[in-house]
């Protein structure tokens, strides 16, 4: 093996030169200083080449300090008990959907339950009933024996009384379809046949109506990722 190092100095730290046939001491190493016609100089552990001025140096090989005493055995760190990670998971229950019923028997679907409401006219014949609800309702129905007509209100504010012998007067209340909640699966099941109801729709609608669709999309995609396992 060749050892190469230019050194820009002097070799104040090396040992005294020696001539290059004497054998290597014991516990020496011999180093070859190559100083080319350049300037250039070179140490290595073999002698230099041909057009260099050579120096042999040898200096003392190093050595490994004795070993020093073994160290104490070290006491064992006491056991530290592991805390206890407590973790709070909160699900979240699957929303519901409900199946309403229109009084035609016709069936549609509900988030909160509530069903659409409709207006139940109570007949009273001749007399001014008593009204609690706000808003009117006028018109007439006929009955095949004649025309009956129909006013609810406030008393006083949305409509005259009538007269007595007048037409028939109707009040009535407001009522909501009946709502039952359906099964999980069934829930999923109506949610993805919507959102491919939407998709279908999305090409043939109008720009104006793109907009909405977007938005029921993406709420019934997020709900099929929350309830129904991102199907």
């Amino acid at each position: 093996m060749r050892l190469r190092l230019l050194l820009p100095g002097s070799l104040a730290l090396l040992a005294a030169a020696v001539p290059a046939a004497e054998p290597v001491p014991t516990g020496s190493v011999r180093i070859y200083r190559c100083v080319a016609s350049s300037g250039a100089v070179a140490l290595q552990d073999a002698p230099c080449g041909d057009g260099h001025r050579q120096q042999v140096l040898d200096m003392q090989r190093p050595q490994d300090p004795p070993p020093g005493p073994a160290p104490a055995p070290s006491m064992p760190a006491p056991a530290i008990p592991a805390e206890r990670e407590i973790r709070i998971v909160t699900v979240q229950p699957p929303q519901p959907l409900y199946e309403c019923i229109a009084p035609d028997g016709g069936r549609y679907t509900s988030d909160d339950g509530v069903g659409n409401p409709r207006w139940v006219p109570l007949w009273v014949d001749g007399h001014y009933p008593p009204l609690t609800m706000g808003g009117s309702v006028s018109g007439s129905v006929s009955l095949g024996s004649g025309t009956v007509a129909i006013q609810s209100g406030r008393p006083g504010h949305d409509h005259p009384r009538p007269h007595r012998g007048g037409p028939a007067v109707a009040t009535g209340t407001w009522v909501r379809d009946a709502c039952n909640p359906l099964p999980q699966p069934e829930v999923c099941a109506r949610l993805r046949d919507r959102r491919w109801e939407l998709v279908r729709r999305y090409n043939s609608a109008l720009q104006s109506e793109r907009q909405a669709l977007t938005r029921e999309q993406r709420g019934i995609e997020a709900r099929l990722e929350r309830d129904c396992g991102g199907h």
